[in-house]
This record gives C-alpha cells, sequence and structure tokens, in this order.
C-alpha cells in the first residue's frame, strides 16, 4: 500500500502507522544500496535544514549533517548558545521565524514539549533527535539493523537490559510492537517501562501479532532472544544518580554469560552508544562478534536520510 508523508513531522513513533515506518525501512535499504553504489543523488538541492540541539550528540548530528548535504542540502547547526530557543524569545516566535527560513527542523534536547511546540508553530516537518522521553530516529536504525542480520521483523525477539523506563526502552517498545518483533524490557522493579507506554504497545502489538513484556530477570528474559540491547545506565541529566545507577543495574550487565543465556549462538548485540565499557556492557561482547553496532551507527545516518526524502 503506497503511503503519503511529505509535509509529516517525526515527534514519536506513535504517530506514524505501521504501514508508515514499513515505507521508510524500505526506503532505508535503498538509501544505503545508493550509497554503497556511489550512486551519489542531489535530492535535497536548494533546501535548508535547522539542526537545533541543547544535548549533545556525535551520531544525530553526523547523522542529519552528512545525509542532508551529501544530498545537496545545506544544514544549519545552531546550539543553545546560537539562539534564542525559549530564552529572550518564546519558543513558538522561534518556531515561526524557522519555518520562514527552513524546509525542516531537527531538536535535539530535552522536553519532549519543545518539540511538539516547533512542530506546530513551524509550519515546516519537525524531526525528534533525542527528547527525554523518545528518541524515534534511534529505533528507525534499530529495527533497519535487526532486519540487516535477520532478513525479516516480524516473529523476531529482542530484549532491552538495563533502564526500562528510559527514553530508548520506551521507544523499543513502541517500534518493535509496531512491526510485529516480539519485545520484552528486562529491568529493575523501580526502572519498569511507564504503564502508559506498556499497554499502548501492548495494544499495537495485538494488531501485529507479537508480544511485549517486561520482567525483572534478566536472564529469564534473554531466552530464545534474537537481539540483546542495553544502553548506559545513567542518562544525561541524571549524573547525580551515578551511584545508585551502578548498584542497582550492574546485575542487568551484558556480558558473555548473559549473551550465551539466549541459547541462540546467531543472537546480535546491539547499544545506541556511546557507551560505557565494563558497566552496562563488557568490552568483550561489545567488541565481539555478536556486536552490530557500528552497523547500527552507521544506520543512523540511512534511516534519518529516508526519513527526510519520505517528508520533504
Amino acid at each position: 500500500m503506497a503511503v503519503n508523508m511529505k509535509g509529516r513531522s517525526f515527534l514519536t513513533l506513535k504517530d506514524w502507522t505501521p504501514e508508515e515506518v514499513r515505507a521508510v525501512l524500505t526506503l532505508s535499504h535503498r538509501v544505503k544500496k545508493e550509497g554503497r553504489g556511489g550512486r551519489a543523488r542531489q535530492r535535497f538541492q536548494g533546501r535548508t535544514l535547522a539542526l537545533l540541539f541543547e544535548k549533545r550528540s556525535t551520531r544525530t548530528r553526523c547523522a542529519f549533517e552528512t545525509a542532508f548535504g551529501e544530498e545537496g542540502g545545506h544544514p544549519v547547526f545552531l546550539s543553545t548558545l546560537d539562539i534564542h530557543l525559549g530564552v529572550k524569545e518564546a519558543l513558538e516566535d522561534t518556531a515561526r521565524v524557522l519555518g520562514r527560513m527552513f524546509d525542516a527542523i531537527e531538536f535535539r534536547g530535552f522536553k519532549q514539549s519543545t518539540v511538539d511546540t516547533l512542530a506546530k508553530y513551524s509550519g515546516v516537518p519537525v524531526y525528534n533527535g533525542l527528547t527525554d522521553e523518545w528518541h524515534p530516529t534511534q529505533v528507525l536504525a534499530d529495527l533497519m539493523t535487526l532486519e540487516e542480520a535477520f532478513g525479516t521483523l516480524a516473529g523476531r525477539k529482542l530484549v532491552f537490559v538495563g533502564d526500562g523506563r528510559n527514553n530508548v526502552a520506551h521507544t523499543l517498545l513502541v517500534g518493535c510492537a509496531q512491526m510485529g518483533v516480539n519485545v520484552t524490557i528486562a529491568a529493575p522493579a523501580s526502572l519498569q517501562p511507564a504503564a502508559d507506554v506498556l499497554e499502548w504497545s501492548r495494544t499495537m502489538a495485538a494488531r501485529t501479532g507479537c508480544i511485549v513484556s517486561a520482567m525483572t530477570d534478566p536472564r529469564e528474559a534473554v531466552k530464545g532472544a534474537d537481539a540483546v540491547y542495553t544502553d548506559v545506565w545513567v542518562s544525561m541529566g541524571e549524573e547525580e544518580k551515578s551511584g545508585e545507577r551502578i548498584a542497582l543495574l550492574t546485575p542487568y550487565q551484558v556480558n558473555d554469560a548473559l549473551m550465551a543465556a539466549t541459547g541462540n549462538k546467531d543472537a546480535i548485540f546491539l547499544h545506541c552508544l556511546p557507551a560505557v565499557k565494563g558497566k552496562e556492557v563488557t568490552e568483550a561482547v561489545i567488541e565481539g562478534p555478536a556486536s552490530r553496532v557500528w552497523d547500527e551507527a552507521e544506520n543512523r545516518k540511512h534511516t534519518i536520510k529516508a526519513l527526510m526524502l519520505a517528508t520533504l
């Protein structure tokens, strides 16, 4: 079924249908193949992209800049030191001005309400490069990587181990449910996913024919997993909780023993990066044969390019 996403913003995966996510993933594989084949295109020639960053970034910034630039577009990086982003100027006014000057806006920062407001008032597509609540461009790359590894998504099993209420875990619940991937969150009782996100994902999973679950035992959770996924134990802005989180999450470290507990010799390891080796994952795993984290990082670029092609 053909889908039309022109002019759409990408604020959270929940706003998009499984058919729309599927269309972007299919396009992602195509643009990756184009890039590997050296077929340069200029599909963003004459277009401009505003990149708004409250938080530091390696993969998100580089993915947006290279994806847009190599297609002939002009990305402009703007940090909180460069423009009035809710300081000395109403956010709504900033959104209106940027919408008059740019063809699209990317935002990476703290509040989901900021990216929502930018989309409401700018009049151009707005892309969520990360907020405290959601990380949708990351999960597009995760799904693409899973599909590259196994050929299909439906019926596969992905297990996230660690802080189950962070933005990546929540977005994985949504994205996996949309694509028919069985998804389990293994986290301490105090760091379980939000009830409303679980409920939404289970409702979607009933439509797509997969299972969404959450538990506290990591070894039980990873049985039969095709992919084991983790993230840093201390998210940006929560550094003061470092000691508490390390004590709580040490039993959830992804190591050789946990990978072996999958019972699947072909199971892969995923991580959104940056990683703290020796904490949430051992060096042996992230540098080992099961690791697909570098493919996953590269796929940020291809999925983001596909997203912008679909919406612009």
